[in-house]
């Protein structure tokens, strides 16, 4: 089994900065590519950033050039900053994690819990 814990988020002026992490653990053998989703009240999760395991990394046009994501293979944690943060950032934000466990050779979608970003004044 593998976990994904999430950290990071909170309350932020606009404008402003966060930091978030997604950290695996459990049965790894491999993490293929990592996700970054949000979802805000009343609207359907949506893909903000992904990155593969060759840390090539893909963005939604709407947070491109002030979100970015990475990741630390040997820490088996994917690493998320946001910047310029606007009142329409406000979502719980999920990762997302394609893995290889260590007993199966078939790859499994794993979820964090989220964390909450509230950007407000």
């Amino acid at each position: 089994q593998v976990q994904l814990v999430e950290s990071g988020g909170g309350l932020v002026q606009p404008g402003g900065s966060l930091r978030l992490s997604c950290a695996a653990s459990g049965s790894i053998y491999r993490i293929h590519s990592m996700g970054w989703y949000r979802q805000a009240p009343g609207k359907q999760r949506e893909l903000v950033a992904g990155v593969a395991r060759d840390c090539i990394t893909d963005y939604a046009d709407s947070v491109q050039g002030r979100f970015s994501i990475s990741r630390d293979d040997a820490k088996n944690t994917e690493y998320r900053k946001m910047t310029s943060l606007k009142p329409e950032n406000a979502a719980v934000y999920y990762c997302k994690a394609i893995v290889v466990g260590s007993s199966s050779p078939y790859s499994t979608s794993y979820w964090g819990q989220g964390t909450q970003v509230t950007v407000s004044s």
